[in-house]
């Protein structure tokens, strides 16, 4: 039976991540990564397979980082973990022994088991996994009539990207009144819902699916409440994901009560030498100190970094303090991002915040061919005047620009922190120097601050 200082169960962004970081800063430890499938997927890519890259392999990842930097990988099914005796047992039949274990397993679909028709032939959902994407890629190219069901990111982003097919005729229903609703304040939602709307795809809003219809076992449609009835020979559930922490259960390690693993800030788990980062472990909303359900390869990764270079003991005095949740996408042309909290967040959580918008060009002047409007809109506390959220939308410079904002948020700065800020600008690079977006929103963030204090 073969033995490993570490090993780690998954192979996603996470797993990867904390096999590849931990490797190179302990090369003399030997280190094992084991993920069911050959190849993985760029999770945030998925939605794109289907029209930009036309292609599942264009998507395509794998451990070969992890390899390079010395690590062995394999291919395979965990199936008994027993941690008493730090031992393992995978699907082939194999048995490894551990020093240290990674629970790296990620996250899954929410399954629409609460809706009829939920099992029938050609329902479909949104899976991490390169084999049964590349079986739905495959699927959906003879499919004329397709409804997602779920207007949140990647039910957009599919839908969106299906709907770039001449001969497909697709449907996106979302039971809330906006699309994006749960990542984004109520105006950014609204223009995303409109941006949606401006496509070539039908969008139904404060829609619930009743039932999905079908004949002889197979998806013939969906019904909504209202009976109304869509036709269709395709259904995919895009309605959100859960923690993949079944396996963990089974060996008896604490979960929370939105079914992730209970981790403290350096992903350590209530057993020792025993670990978990990424979807599968528990979160904490770093602005509210409360679990979180922020699901998403950029927390994963950084959780994955700092559990890399404490495997063996603290040895950076830096625990990841919490997610900020920082996400953006592309609709029509339109990139929305956002950070922190906006004002839905904050009604819900009880914190006072202020908001503070400024719009302008990301280059200059604006007759440079390539320029296009950028909105910043930051969400700031009207006591101490520390930047709580923000969101940005416009242009495809707000994907880096809420990174700016995300980094003022963890860094505890104030909008009197970021008038003064240095920055380096060029006309066919950056916004002007002189009405820099976040600059520009947090001088209006001050004056609404004194306002307040009269």
């Amino acid at each position: 039976m073969e033995k490993y200082n570490v090993i780690i169960i998954g192979a996603g962004p996470a797993g990867i991540v904390t096999g590849v970081t931990a490797k190179n800063q302990f090369p003399d430890k030997s280190m094992l990564l084991i993920g069911e499938e050959e190849k993985g997927l760029v999770p945030c890519g998925i939605p794109y397979i289907f029209y930009d890259l036309n292609s599942v392999d264009k998507n395509a990842t794998g451990p070969k980082p992890f390899i390079d930097a010395g690590g062995v990988a394999i291919a395979d099914a965990v199936v008994k973990v027993d941690i008493d005796n730090k031992r393992i047992k995978v699907k082939s039949g194999n048995k490894f022994l551990f020093d240290k274990l990674v629970f790296a397993t990620g996250s899954e679909p929410v399954v629409a088991s609460f809706i009829p028709g939920h099992d029938l032939k050609n329902v479909f959902y949104i899976k991490k996994s390169y084999n049964y994407i590349t079986k739905l890629f495959n699927k959906l190219k003879n499919k004329k009539n397709i409804v997602v069901v779920g207007g949140g990111f990647i039910g957009a982003e599919v839908a969106e990207q299906l709907a770039k097919h001449s001969d497909k005729k697709v449907t996106i229903v979302e039971s809330e009144e906006l699309c994006f609703s749960k990542a984004f304040s109520n105006e950014l939602s609204k223009m995303g819902t409109e941006q949606l709307r401006k496509t070539n795809l039908n969008v139904y809003t404060s829609t619930f699916v009743e039932k999905v219809l079908g004949e002889d076992g197979v998806v013939t449609g969906v019904q909504f409440r209202d009976e109304t009835i869509v036709e269709a020979d395709a259904v995919i559930f895009a309605i959100g994901y859960k923690p993949n922490s079944a396996l963990a259960e089974k060996t008896g390690l604490e979960k929370n009560a939105m079914g992730a693993i209970v981790v403290d800030n350096y992903s350590r788990t209530s057993r020792d030498d025993v670990f978990a980062v990424g979807d599968c472990s528990q979160t904490i909303g770093y602005l509210t100190g409360r679990m979180d359900n922020i699901m998403l390869a950029s927390t994963a990764t950084a959780e994955a970094r700092l559990l890399g270079y404490s495997m063996f003991g603290v040895e950076i005095r830096n625990h990841f303090i919490g997610t900020i949740g920082i996400v953006s996408t592309v609709i029509n042309g339109f990139t929305m991002a956002a950070a922190g909290l906006n004002e839905n967040d904050a009604a819900i959580k009880n914190i006072d915040l202020i908001a503070a918008e400024f719009s302008d060009f990301n280059r200059h002047p604006e007759t440079i061919e390539d320029a296009s409007p950028l909105t910043v809109k930051l969400y700031v506390s009207p006591f101490d005047g520390s930047i709580l959220g923000g969101e940005v939308w416009g242009g495809k410079s707000a994907g880096e620009l809420i990174n700016t904002i995300g980094l003022a948020i963890q860094k505890e700065l104030a909008v009197y922190d970021l008038i003064s800020l240095q920055i380096g600008t060029h006309p066919l690079l950056t916004t002007s120097p002189t009405k820099h977006l976040c600059i520009r929103a947090a001088e209006i963030a001050i004056s609404k601050i004194k306002d307040h204090i009269k």
